[in-house]
């Protein structure tokens, strides 16, 4: 620093000290995501099998509607509803709403199902585009099928919750598939505090890789695809860790779109899906959230670990990045929605926690680790920082993402055991750690690119191929 003066050499102290605490501040609420997931398990271990289960909770389940917005989803839609059909549960029906796909969704439904026209009763409680017609089938009395023009996937959901019938909605993708047992584990919250329990999400896991029959996983295996196999840890780090720990103190703000069952009634309370966004999971929860504060009633947003659902992940660069860009835009404009919620007493942790977390993570982080990046090795090489300063971000940037990998996947396979195979774990292991060295740059690029797309308004999906379960992964 001798060689610079004394303003310059402040100025570049100040910016290094606030990227890297910045990022330790981020690094230190994952170890205590980490620490509050660990606490939940250990309270609460998994549940025991399928049939106790069945035994404890059959007679009290409430009826489910499975919600399962399609566009063009040809390639995977049979064995999906298969696997929803199959689901080991008391009452539910099942509702595919085919959002105006322009390939064959349709009539694959129809010729595999042998589906038929149905004239069936519906309220209009909340806007979307015209349904043009209902289909059913007389072996499947379960399976309803709704065809509306193209609305998007919330104007989507939010036909499907109209033509649903239950009490509660199981909100998911048509390309998941469902364990057998996830609706009786996930509903779990609603039987044992019914008065307060609003919504419930369950965990997401990587398909790609997995042998897949008759629309169910029947074998367990780490994906062979690079990038399915980062998205594998990342996937356990985002739900066992983040949504685990934030649900354990009532500061949840997000339920994945792809599996999660919420009150009918709370959710037409507050206009259903919004339209207008890409984050319409996320903007559902805090809608719930606001809701239930604004009238000082007590609730419960939840996260269940053990139901699980499977999903196929991008296996290309640019359809993942794509996805992850609008992730990133769909959580900015949930917060420019609501963020005088931000650190405001009436809603407590999910303002203090939720949306502080919200603001540092995704708000401030993207751009402060770009600065990190750039700002810290650049002002190290012109002599305006010493070498402590770059040593400290060095080790706040890969020290902690090693740790918190590491650690969310060893949580996950001392309380639930989902990879049965010892060199998957010795792979998924060694993926935790080199995941911090350059998959987690590259990440990030994509998040800047949301803000970038947020900021320009932008309310595209981008195409989503996919390969449909069962394919070779690459």
């Amino acid at each position: 620093m001798e060689s610079a003066g004394p303003v310059m050499a402040g100025l570049a102290g100040l910016i290094a000290w606030f990227v890297i605490g910045t990022g330790l501040l981020q690094n230190l609420i994952y170890l205590v995501q980490l620490g509050l997931a660990a606490a939940a398990l250990i309270e609460r271990p998994p549940s025991p099998q399928a049939g106790v289960l069945w035994r404890r909770y059959a007679d009290a389940s409430p009826p489910i509607a499975l919600l399962a917005p399609a566009f063009n989803e040809a390639m995977t839609i049979s064995q999906s509803v298969r696997s929803l059909l199959s689901l080991h549960y008391p009452n539910f029906e099942v509702i595919v709403i085919n959002d105006g796909s322009t390939d064959k969704t349709l009539q694959v439904l129809i010729d595999v199902f042998d589906l038929k026209p149905l004239h069936r009763h519906y309220d209009l409680a909340i806007d979307h585009k015209p349904i043009r017609a209902v289909y059913g089938a007389a072996h499947q009395p379960r399976l309803i099928v709704v065809d509306k023009e193209n609305g998007g996937k919330a104007d989507a959901l939010n036909a499907g919750i109209n033509v649903s019938r239950a009490p509660i909605f199981c909100s998911m993708d048509a390309d998941s598939l469902l364990e057998p047992d996830a609706l009786l584990r996930a509903v779990r919250p609603f039987v044992e505090d019914p008065e307060k329990t609003v919504a419930v999400g369950g965990t997401i896991r990587i398909a790609n890789g997995c042998r897949i029959e008759d629309g169910r996983v029947v074998e367990v295996r780490a994906p062979r695809n690079p990038l399915a196999l980062l998205q594998t840890v990342e996937y356990l780090r985002a739900f066992l860790m983040a949504r685990l720990a934030w649900s354990r103190i009532n500061a949840l703000t997000i339920i994945s779109g792809a599996f999660g069952l919420f009150r009918r009634a709370r959710v037409i309370e507050v206009g259903g899906y919004t339209h207008g966004t890409v984050g319409e999971d996320m903007e559902l929860v805090v809608k719930l959230h606001r809701l239930m504060r604004d009238k000082g009633l007590p609730y419960r947003v939840s996260f269940v670990p053990e139901p699980v659902c499977w999903t196929e992940a991008p296996e290309s660069i640019r359809v993942l990045g794509r996805q992850r860009s609008r992730w990133h835009r769909g959580a900015l404009e949930t917060f420019e929605r609501h963020w005088r919620m931000l650190f405001t007493p009436r809603y407590g942790r999910v303002g203090f926690v939720g949306f502080g977390y919200i603001l540092l993570v995704d708000v401030i982080g993207p751009v402060v680790e770009l600065l990190g990046y750039l700002l810290i090795p650049t002002l190290w090489a012109m002599g305006l920082l010493s070498v402590d300063y770059l040593l400290a971000f060095l080790a706040g940037s890969f020290t902690f993402g090693v740790v918190i990998s590491v650690g969310s996947l060893a949580l996950e396979e001392s309380e639930l055991r989902r990879f049965p195979r010892a060199r998957d774990l010795i792979l998924l292991t060694t993926v935790a750690v080199i995941e911090n060295f350059g998959y987690r740059q590259v990440n990030n690029l994509w998040r800047l690119r949301g803000i970038w797309q947020y900021l320009r308004r932008s309310q595209s999906w981008g195409a989503m191929t996919r390969k449909g379960f069962g394919a070779p992964s690459s």
